[in-house]
């Protein structure tokens, strides 16, 4: 079972080692791959995402309710240049097929309902088994390219 953990700046330790890992971040090669995230850009980073979301983002650890441990990460913001939410979950490698990630997306997807988030977008690279778990949680492909796979999701029934 997962809760939701709100992180400390001084918890971002964790971002930084999911980011750097190359198997956590394979996903991501469509996009460049790890993803820098030195310490000097914790505490703004923190600010934007956490303190002051203004409405526009939302992004929290999930953590292992039984041993107390972070295995990942769910976020979702409003991206004004696509004019939709787009969502994100990361599942740190060594924890991946152990339905974590089903559980995040489900946890993300009833927190964006609640805070009145409509539809619920993922831009996924074509090769990422991913895709997967996010069409068996209701969301449908709505288009693609040939690095890429748009899915969306009707959170409002």
């Amino acid at each position: 079972m997962l809760s939701l953990h709100t992180p400390s700046v001084g918890e971002l330790w964790f971002r930084q080692r999911m980011l750097a890992d190359p198997e956590t971040m394979s996903y991501n090669r469509a996009w460049g791959g790890m993803i820098p995230f030195p310490q000097e850009r914790w505490e703004p980073w923190h600010d934007r995402w956490i303190v002051h979301p203004q409405g526009k983002r939302f992004y929290r650890y999930l953590r292992d309710e039984e041993t107390g441990a972070f295995v990942g990460e769910i976020a979702c913001h409003w991206d004004d240049e696509a004019d939709k939410w787009l969502a994100d979950v990361i599942v740190h490698a060594p924890y991946r097929g152990m339905g974590y990630g089903r559980e995040g997306l489900r946890l993300l997807c009833q927190t964006a309902r609640e805070n009145g988030v409509e539809d619920l977008y993922d831009d996924i690279a074509a090769d990422n088994p991913a895709i997967r778990l996010f069409l068996g949680e209701g969301f449908e492909i709505v288009g693609h390219t040939e690095m890429t796979i748009l899915l969306k999701k009707r959170l409002t029934r």
